[in-house]
């Protein structure tokens, strides 16, 4: 039992960076905080604030967004600390190796895998529903059996078929953004930075032009679902329940659109390729959280003073608010940054799984002939990130988006609480070694990132964290039955003692 939570010296990570199969080292302050942005602002604009403000919290959303950004605050002063000292391949991966041992490595390594993975899903659903609104401006359609998983919730809250097969825009995006993380991470960083600079102009056009249609009148009731909307496993402590017995108000807002803040973090799993990672990580990671959640802010605020939250289409809010003030021209321009804006969330997303599995394949966790590989030409984690591709087209075509962005949320949130509670702990096992960024107030900070993110995770329905035990539960198998046997830092121990 000892040897499952034995750590992972400092000393022997920071070893590992001068070995030779490693990432290229391209990346600047200027393209981190554009992956940061760029992997922020996407999905949450553009599909999140429609489900979140239409079944949860309705206007008060923006507290909600304000409630999310203050623990995502939290954490990512953790993430920037960590970052800065060890400044390879694997995020809170690696963190938890250093701090809490192999066993809880495992367990956050498979956590962010199953970050990631429906992260990218939920994200390439959401690039169909507004691919499809923008093809119908040119009155384009793609055939309808091809345009939507072939399951979904009905208004009473029960899963129920659509009459369609699987979502082929979903795979056909996912193909595309694979091809060009197999070629290289500068081409992938540019390409990300010219997505970047179209969605953050459209949005800032939503911001201005939609201002002059807000309407104070729909902001009341401000909170029709209560300021509320705590639980703890399924059971609501406080404000109201909803058809399903689900909790509902700003908590329950936060929750869900918790997920709209999972870039920040992604950016710590390139720190392998950045060119300056102890200076540039902590600013790429804080300045593109700060700059996102204003954007959020002011964007649902507009948003649901434009259209009454209880008419605000699920699937592409945004655009189809401008057309129900009578702006359908501003569907094209909405609808292209969107597709701009979701495709480099979609991009980041999957440019981040395959440098965690590679930080496992680095340990023996998992197979390293095959996770390990690196492309001789293009220096990118190139099996892995096609399987990848794979998992994530066929869940993006066939779940439909409340499961998937959901059980991303409770998937990161367990994430932070791991990197806030690994950041007290270095403090106390490793207080002399070299912090490039150092979290301030410590343990106040990390403290108050485990108490957010926790009740964030409470207010999530009860069927999130049987998903989370279960897939948990899956990577148990896999750690015990392989994991373990192969583990790189075991097979050290046994070789010191003979």
């Amino acid at each position: 039992m000892k040897n499952l939570f034995e750590t992972k010296p400092l000393s022997l990570l920071l070893e590992e960076m001068k070995g030779e199969n490693r990432l290229h080292r391209v990346l600047g302050p200027i393209h981190l905080t554009s992956l940061g942005v760029g992997a922020i602002i996407g999905t949450g604009i553009f599909v999140l604030t429609g489900v979140a403000a239409h079944d949860k919290a309705g206007p008060a959303l923006i507290l909600s967004f304000v409630l999310a950004g203050v623990a995502c605050i939290f954490a990512a002063l953790c993430y920037s600390e960590f970052a800065s000292m060890v400044p390879i391949a694997g995020s809170a991966y690696t963190y938890a190796y250093a701090t809490l041992g192999e066993l809880f490595a495992w367990i956050i390594g498979w956590d962010l895998i199953l970050e990631y993975t429906v992260a990218s899903s939920a994200v390439a659903h959401g690039w169909s529903h507004y691919f499809q609104d923008f093809i119908s401006v040119f009155g384009l359609h793609i055939p309808r059996v091809l345009s939507n998983a072939p399951f979904d919730f009905n208004a009473a809250g029960h899963l129920a078929a659509t009459g369609t097969w699987f979502d082929l825009p979903a795979i056909v995006i996912t193909a595309i953004v694979a091809t060009i993380l197999v070629i290289g991470i500068q081409e992938s960083a540019t390409f990300n930075t010219t997505m970047v600079i179209t969605k953050v102009t459209i949005v800032l056009f939503v911001i201005v032009v939609g201002a002059f249609y807000v309407k104070p009148a729909n902001w009341h009731p401000f909170a029709p679902f209560g300021y509320t909307g705590v639980s703890f496993f399924g059971k609501t402590l406080l404000g109201q329940t909803g058809a399903n017995g689900e909790p509902l108000g700003v908590f329950a807002g936060a929750a869900m659109i918790f997920f709209a803040y999972i870039g920040f973090d992604s950016i710590s799993t390139h720190a392998e390729e950045a060119i300056n990672p102890q200076k540039d990580l902590p600013i790429g990671i804080i300045t593109s959280l700060i700059v996102c959640t204003i954007l959020y802010i002011l964007v649902t605020a507009v948003l649901t003073g434009m259209v009454p939250y209880g008419k605000l289409n699920i699937d592409s809010p945004v655009s189809d608010a401008f057309r129900q003030v009578g702006l359908p021209w501003a569907q094209f321009l909405i609808s292209l940054g969107a597709i701009a804006g979701i495709t480099s969330v979609l991009l980041v997303m999957m440019l981040s799984q395959p440098r965690v599995f590679l930080a496992m394949a680095r340990d023996g966790l998992v197979p390293v002939s095959f996770f390990g590989a690196v492309h001789p030409k293009f220096r990118t984690p190139y099996k892995s990130t096609i399987l990848t591709a794979v998992i994530v087209a066929a869940m993006a075509a066939f779940v439909p988006l409340r499961i998937l962005a959901e059980l991303v949320n409770i998937g990161t949130l367990l994430a932070f609480v791991i990197v806030c509670g690994a950041v007290l702990i270095m403090r106390k096992t490793n207080p002399q070694a070299d912090r490039p960024f150092r979290c301030p107030m410590v343990p106040l900070v990390p403290i108050l990132g485990i108490g957010f993110c926790l009740l964030l995770m409470f207010s999530l329905p009860v069927e999130n964290w049987w998903r989370l035990i279960i897939w948990l539960g899956i990577g148990f198998v896999i750690y015990f039955s392989y994991g373990r046997h192969h583990s790189v830092l075991a097979k050290r121990r046994a070789a010191s003692r003979l």
